[in-house]
């Protein structure tokens, strides 16, 4: 990568098929019609992480785009050890600037990416009726960050600078836990498909270093995916 530190349903009747994956076990109840509190999760959207959770998509997760590394846990606060390389233009009576000062510079928030903690779970009604589906998350599970890029400081200096700059929470990792359960209502003949994890938020930024001469090294492009919340992420099919 190039990064410079160190680093869950019982069915009422036969006629509703199951097919459930390993991360978690699903219930479903058919014939039960639409919940309110469903219908005004989804409504509200985004405002808070229940309503997100319930939001039911038309596709899986999306992955990075790009080919990440991810940071191992005794990495994150690893600063670059400075190789004190010549400089061109280092001079006897040359400008001092001090130690060495390792920058990251935030420059954009680029969307959020779910990344799932075990296999996904998948309930199919194969009834004319709505169906209740239930999921619980059977595993534990840790998330954290992901890099492409020269990162020039430490994570959680990366981390810090990203807070500031577009005032969200994120972390150097969370874990998402065993018996977490959510309930959605399942259609006539589809398949709801969930699966438990972290949403992590993409940034794009650079990262430099300024030597002891004052002048700089070039900026290299660094792409973060950093964990901001542990939550469900539910689509159809």
């Amino acid at each position: 990568m190039g990064i410079r530190t160190r680093r869950t349903a019982i069915a009422s009747s036969t006629a509703l098929l199951l097919c459930l994956g390993a991360v978690g076990t699903a219930n479903a109840d058919q014939g039960v019609p639409p919940s309110p509190a469903s219908k005004a999760d989804q409504a509200a959207g985004a405002d808070s992480n229940t309503a997100e959770d319930t939001a039911v998509n038309t596709a899986p997760p999306q992955e990075p785009e790009e080919q990440v590394t991810e940071v191992p846990d005794d990495a994150v606060d690893d600063e670059p050890t400075y190789t004190g390389k010549p400089v061109p233009g280092d001079t006897p009576n040359r400008p001092d600037c001090g130690a060495a000062e390792f920058v990251y510079k935030a420059k954009s928030q680029n969307g959020k990416y779910h990344k799932g903690v075990g296999p996904t779970n998948a309930n199919y009604n194969g009834t004319s009726r709505t169906a209740r589906s239930t999921f619980t998350s059977e595993v534990t599970g840790e998330v954290g960050v992901a890099v492409q890029g020269e990162l020039e400081t430490s994570v959680n200096r990366m981390l810090a600078t990203i807070k500031a700059k577009f005032n969200v929470t994120v972390t150097a990792k969370l874990t998402a836990k065993l018996g977490n359960s959510i309930a959605v209502d399942t259609p006539p003949h589809k398949t709801t498909h969930a699966k438990y994890g972290v949403y992590r938020l993409k940034h794009t930024g650079v990262s430099y270093v300024i030597h002891t001469n004052c002048t700089t090294s070039p900026e290299k492009k660094v792409v973060s995916y950093s964990p901001y919340r542990v939550g469900w992420y539910l689509w159809e099919s």
